[in-house]
């Protein structure tokens, strides 16, 4: 599926719900947000049926977001469906890994090839500040039973945050030293509640330069061939079993190359993370569209995806202001 810029689009992250157990605070109010009725969010027989009309365009790697989608009740059952459509190579999860310790074996059983965890911090106290929940052993069991099972596909996702988890980059960087993991340092966008309370991001050349004082040069590392990749850049660190990879969406723009549309768990599909514009799919599938005219509908939304994300233009009229929990993170 090529569109207007021709970019192969090949990738979609599948919000399941907008509900979370914890309260990030780059994420979500203190309070929450006024949840979606249930009645709104997508059934899993909408998104299995939006999955194959994307598959039959030519998307073939999955990954299902939330708010924390390990608390939308049947993800087990649905992971093995979406496995089963023809054309999808990848069913991937991004988690806080806060449910992973009793969803991790029935996850991987039905085919789940890898998960992305988020961790800011490797200390109880800096995670209750940020999560506003005192949760991180529940965490660390999640992770340490997602190891024991042989999961392949591991990732750490970082938002280095100053004063807040900088000083800790090398120790979370150490991850990867005897585990074949990847952990990537994410840049905080100015999208969500970040600013709102205060959290200033770290640049991510000043992430870099912590590294390679801690460790030595970062050396790029090739891309596996055949596979859909994210926005990430790897690098590989001498003696390091798993590698470092950088996502900095405003130093490094990479909307050229972005392979990627997203669903949000009431059934928009936003054709960028920044942008408002899209195609509601829940309102199409609901009024009864057939098979063929949902592949007509979605390609044509998907041929018009934005040429970039605009974070940098504060007036712009199409920017999404709601929270990341709202837009599916």
């Amino acid at each position: 599926m090529i569109d207007q810029y021709q970019r192969k689009i090949e990738y979609v992250r599948i919000s399941l719900t907008d509900r979370c157990n914890l309260r990030c605070r780059y994420c979500m109010p203190a309070a929450g947000i006024e949840k979606l009725r249930h009645e709104d969010i997508l059934t899993f027989a909408e998104i299995l049926r939006i999955v194959q009309a994307l598959a039959a365009l030519g998307v073939r790697k999955v990954r299902l977001t939330g708010g924390e989608p390990l608390v939308r009740r049947g993800i087990v059952e649905l992971v093995r469906a979406i496995r089963a459509v023809p054309g999808i190579e990848q069913v991937v999860l991004t988690t806080n890994g806060v449910l992973l310790a009793e969803l991790a074996e029935p996850l991987v059983a039905a085919g789940l090839s890898g998960v992305n965890i988020s961790l800011d911090t490797l200390r109880p106290d800096v995670f209750a500040s940020i999560t506003r929940r005192p949760l991180y052993p529940q965490v660390e069991e999640g992770i340490a039973k997602l190891r024991a099972l042989g999961m392949e596909s591991i990732k750490f996702n970082c938002v280095p945050i100053a004063g807040v988890n900088e000083e800790e980059i090398p120790a979370l960087v150490a991850l990867a030293r005897e585990q074949a993991v990847k952990v990537r340092f994410i840049e905080l966008m100015p999208i969500g509640c970040a600013y709102e309370v205060g959290y200033q991001g770290v640049a991510m050349a000043k992430v870099r330069s912590l590294i390679e004082c801690a460790y030595g040069p970062l050396k790029p590392a090739g891309l596996k061939d055949g596979t859909v990749n994210g926005p990430a850049v790897y690098y590989r660190l001498a003696g390091f079993k798993g590698e470092v990879g950088f996502i900095d969406a405003m130093e490094h723009k990479f909307c050229a190359s972005c392979n990627r549309v997203r669903l949000t768990a009431e059934g928009f599909l936003k054709l960028c993370l920044n942008a408002k514009t899209g195609l509601d799919i829940r309102q199409l599938l609901r009024s009864g569209i057939s098979d063929d005219n949902l592949r007509l509908a979605v390609q044509q939304a998907i041929y018009h995806k934005p040429e970039e994300h605009f974070f940098d233009d504060e007036h712009n009229d199409a920017r999404d202001s709601r929270a990341m929990v709202q837009v599916g993170g």
